[in-house]
């Protein structure tokens, strides 16, 4: 069993897989950065200063000078703001992710096309009766 498990993590597959969630967990750091500090400040300047990571609501009714305040004491918040933000993030890395696999399938397909030889079609079916004709005529 432990060398059946062996054969499979030593699979390509299951290689680039776990490449691939390092990776990924690299490049949402990189989003997040990108988002918090660059993308907000641009849609704070368009919304007239709104700042989507401080939106909360206070479930409890109380009154807090800030959401970190709010948490601090217990409360029950429910932050919407961070869920936009958790949108926003999610959208950029979808686009990123939907054009990297785009790049690589046509690099691919480009790859499979150059090394694909031509292939010899053979005969039509009309050649193909042609000589059956002439073959039953002899």
């Amino acid at each position: 069993m432990l060398n059946e498990f062996k054969e499979f993590i030593a699979k390509g597959n299951v290689m680039d897989m776990a490449v691939g969630i390092i990776i990924g967990a690299a490049f949402t750091a990189i989003v997040s950065s990108l988002v918090a500090d660059l993308i907000n400040p641009i849609i704070s300047l368009f919304m007239g200063g709104v700042d989507f990571s401080g939106m909360h609501a206070v479930l409890d009714g109380g009154e807090y000078a800030s959401m970190a305040d709010a948490e601090e004491a217990g409360a029950a918040v429910f932050a919407y703001g961070r869920f936009i933000m958790a949108i926003i993030n999610f959208l950029i890395i979808a686009w990123v992710v939907f054009i990297l696999v785009k790049a690589v399938n046509r690099m691919k397909k480009a790859e499979e096309e150059v090394e694909a030889p031509a292939e010899d079609p053979g005969p039509s079916e009309k050649d193909l009766l042609m000589e059956i004709r002439d073959a039953l005529k002899k």
